[in-house]
């Protein structure tokens, strides 16, 4: 396991039911009054107990002036990537450069299929993912003037026009567990971002390994990927948590942390106590 040497960052996963629609909004506003450096939400279009998520994210953009947003992690079943590329770059343009793109290939198939996407074995959602990615990539590369023909067999452009460029360069971040996708990953993307609730801390060194393996067949700097990880709810005092989280930051190389951001309480004792507490002691260990 390694320490890629990313900075330390947190971030707010916020997914609040039954409660005022204005609520996802004010959570976000307060994760920025807190310092936290990501408000992240789900995207479950078929779920109507949610609000939409692109919605809510240029809604948030739009209230807030620091805080980058981010689809945790957008699903790929239902938002169609060339049309995602530009929505992507539009919001981060309007943004001042505040948003970053999480997707996955989907995963619960039977709704998916009834609000109308196509349902895919294993290994094709992985290829179709692939070529998304290859397809965003087109439409954000704004200044090359060759006719854009990317994509394959589930998702594919011919000839579509270029741009906008995003405001800086957009991450792309993969919700993923499965070792093609992890490849994936190590080809094609510029993080990796999965959730404490699929897989446990010692899952981290065999997981990143592939992606690690991967990136360098493909002449990419393994370091280069980043690595994020959705912790849910810590146990623990403090301290125990500072340590858990320190841990990880230096022997799984994970720098962006998501905490849960439904409760403002919580919140604020996390970015008081612990995100401090860990920040100071990664910089202590790595001696700066």
């Amino acid at each position: 396991m390694t320490d890629y040497g990313h900075d330390i960052e947190f971030g707010t996963f916020i997914t609040p039911l039954n409660s005022p629609p204005e609520q996802p909004v004010l959570l976000a506003r307060y994760a920025e009054e807190l310092g936290f450096e990501f408000a992240t939400f789900q995207d479950h279009p078929y779920q109507p107990r949610f609000h939409d998520t692109w919605t809510l994210m240029s809604w948030v953009a739009a209230q807030t002036s620091r805080i980058r947003v981010l689809g945790n992690v957008h699903n790929l079943p239902l938002r169609q990537p060339a049309v995602l590329a530009r929505s992507i770059a539009s919001l981060d343009l309007l943004s001042g450069g505040r948003v970053e793109l999480g997707i996955g290939a989907g995963g619960f198939w039977d709704a998916i299929e009834a609000m109308g996407g196509q349902r895919l074995t294993a290994p094709e959602s992985v290829t179709a993912l692939s070529q998304a990615l290859d397809v965003i990539r087109g439409i954000w590369d704004a200044g090359n003037t060759e006719r854009l023909v990317a994509g394959g067999e589930f998702h594919h452009v011919d000839g579509a026009k270029r741009g906008p460029r995003p405001a800086h360069d957009v991450s792309i971040f993969v919700g993923a567990y499965k070792p093609r996708m992890l490849r994936l990953i190590g080809t094609q993307a510029d993080g990796w971002l999965p959730s404490l609730g699929y897989l446990q801390p010692a899952d981290l060194a065999e997981a990143s390994g592939i992606i690690d393996e991967a990136a360098e067949k493909a002449g990419r700097d393994p370091r280069a990927i980043r690595r994020l990880l959705n912790i849910g709810q810590l146990p623990g005092a403090t301290a125990e948590q500072v340590e858990f989280l320190t841990t990880l930051a230096l022997e799984a190389g994970t720098s962006l942390f998501i905490v849960p951001g439904d409760d403002p309480d919580a919140m604020a004792r996390f970015a008081g106590e612990v995100a401090p507490a860990v920040r100071a002691a990664v910089a202590d260990a790595r001696g700066a």
